[in-house]
């Protein structure tokens, strides 16, 4: 009963401040709440950071949330309705867990936190099967299905080219020139060709080749696939994806807990050798001895905080390095299922413009929400920032013009429910997930996700292993937890990542061309060792 009071209490919807906040005056004298730890933000990585700090018997902490809920990026919302007039629960945000391998490294199963998770609180998902696709163009059904193989020929060479280049510490290199030296070399006008490849990179980086990491992409995507497993479910439950972090959550917040403040936007943020102080729009102020920063890389980029002082050039210089992707589902239910039912996938390749609307999936299907009559359509970066700009009326009419393309024989109905989110402009995110550009070392990350002074940070983007990934979020925010609860306890030298002064993470003032080979190790939050990068 605890869990789903605390679940009842932290449901809910964002309320959002104004843009172009100015900075209040501050009163002489301001008392602020006095804590231990501040952690900043209630996503996966604060709320997993704060249970880090409870296992460690660190309880005198609070947890700062702009939202009225706690979940982060990972956010479900109300829609359609079923035959019984309920609503369906989709998601906006994070929608996939990574599965675990039968057969993990060695002898024994590596298995995906998340995946754990989802299995203690019986998460309801379905495997993705990515072979159920079928093809299109502008003219209708269209069978390019053969590029699907050679492309995955190629992307498993660029694999193996990429392993030796991250293990000779050689120089890196675009995701585009990679694949081209594997034998990938779409043409420009081969729209067929640029939406498979869409569906095989830009789907999932959220970026193009062009501006994605070579060696970084394929690695972060075998880490995570290589060692958790190939098979990806689709979250589909009733509660929401985020009933995982709720349901943590409630095993050590109870309901009302005075120490989760809702409805709490920081606005600046002072931090020396000494403490961190937090000020917030409503004019509450705390003090802590240590704060974890888990705000999205978006956040960070788009000075929505101010700090004092100001961060130094270093951080600076590897915030605005890595780049914050958008993720855009655009979601339709309609009075039917006109389109295959049997199929879960349709890859649309526009006659000019690569990344219009390309990917629809169905949730109709068997296994998923079955009679459900959903669809619905996944764009990423420019053309995510250009449909975030437009009404619904303007989106709809587009995408109902694609659909007619693809299925010339059926009468597309209007749909009966119709929506998507504006990730760009959500200012507790400012975009879906982080990407690591080209010629990007891994020094460069360190200093992302490096401390200033007592100022820590966590989350997907300060994962090197796992960027952009929901379990990367959940093992920066354990492990900053947990290093921040060995500084106090006086125990820094028991926890890798943090010098035996504890004085927090090491970062580079000057960088390096490419990556010394020495940074890979479990200490900068590299997790695993070269043969496991290699495709």
């Amino acid at each position: 009963m605890r869990a789903l009071s605390i679940s009842a209490f932290l449901a809910g919807w964002a309320i959002h401040g104004c843009a172009g906040y100015i900075p209040r005056p501050r009163a002489d004298g301001e008392t602020c709440t006095k804590t231990t730890v501040a952690v900043l933000g209630g996503g996966m990585a604060g709320i997993t950071a704060a249970q880090a700090l409870h296992n460690a018997s660190i309880d005198d902490y609070v947890i700062l949330e702009y939202r009225d809920r706690i979940g982060g990026r990972v956010w479900n919302t109300d829609f359609g309705e079923d035959k019984e007039g309920n609503p369906y629960s989709l998601e906006f945000g994070a929608n996939w867990v990574c599965l675990v391998l039968l057969q993990g490294v060695g002898s024994e199963t590596t298995e995906n936190p998340v995946w754990t998770l989802a299995k203690k609180y019986n998460l309801k998902n379905y495997y993705s099967n990515y072979s159920s696709i079928l093809t299109y163009n502008e003219t209708g059904y269209t069978d390019y299905s053969h590029l699907l193989d050679i492309y995955s020929e190629a992307s498993t060479k660029a694999g193996e080219n990429a392993g030796r280049i991250l293990t000779e510490n050689l120089q890196d290199q675009t995701a585009r020139t990679g694949l081209a030296v594997a034998g990938w070399r779409p043409r420009k006008d081969d729209m067929a060709a640029q939406a498979v490849e869409w569906w095989s990179w830009d789907w999932e980086d959220s970026f193009s080749p062009e501006t994605s990491s070579f060696v970084f992409g394929v690695a972060g995507e075998n880490l995570t696939f290589n060692q958790f497993g190939e098979d990806n479910n689709l979250v589909i439950d009733p509660r929401g994806y985020r009933q995982i972090i709720t349901g943590e959550a409630s095993s050590f917040l109870q309901p009302d807990d005075h120490r989760l403040h809702l409805n709490t936007q920081v606005t600046d943020i002072e931090y020396s050798p000494h403490g961190v102080t937090i000020h917030n729009k409503d004019g509450s102020c705390v003090s802590a001895a240590y704060a974890i920063c888990t705000f999205s890389l978006g956040v960070l980029q788009n000075d929505a905080v101010q700090f004092t002082p100001a961060l130094p050039p270093w951080k600076q210089t590897a915030i605005h390095k890595f780049n914050m992707g958008t993720y855009t589902k655009i979601f339709m239910q309609f009075n039917e299922t006109f389109w295959p039912e049997d199929t879960q996938y349709f890859l649309y390749a526009s006659p000019t413009t690569r990344g219009y609307y390309p990917v629809f999936q169905s949730l109709s299907t068997e296994g998923f929400l079955p009679g459900s009559n959903i669809i619905f359509v996944t764009v990423v970066s420019e053309q995510a920032y250009r449909v975030e700009q437009q009404s619904d009326e303007e989106t709809k009419e587009e995408v109902l013009e694609v659909l007619r393309e693809m299925f010339p024989d059926k009468d597309i109905p209007e749909p009966i429910d119709f929506g998507y989110p504006r990730w760009t402009k959500e200012e507790w995110s400012f975009g879906s997930y982080s990407n690591w550009p080209a010629g990007t070392t891994l020094e460069m990350h360190q200093n992302l996700r490096a401390n200033a002074d007592r100022l820590w940070f966590a989350g997907e983007a300060t994962s090197a292993a796992y960027f952009g990934f929901l379990h990367g979020a959940w093992f920066e925010g354990k492990e900053a937890g947990e290093q921040i609860a060995a500084m106090l306890q006086g125990r820094c030298t028991e926890v890798e990542g943090i010098d035996e002064e504890c004085t927090g993470r090491v970062h580079y003032s000057p960088l390096h061309g490419t990556t010394p080979e020495d940074s890979y190790t479990a200490e900068n939050g590299w997790l695993v060792d070269s043969v496991t990068v290699t495709a």
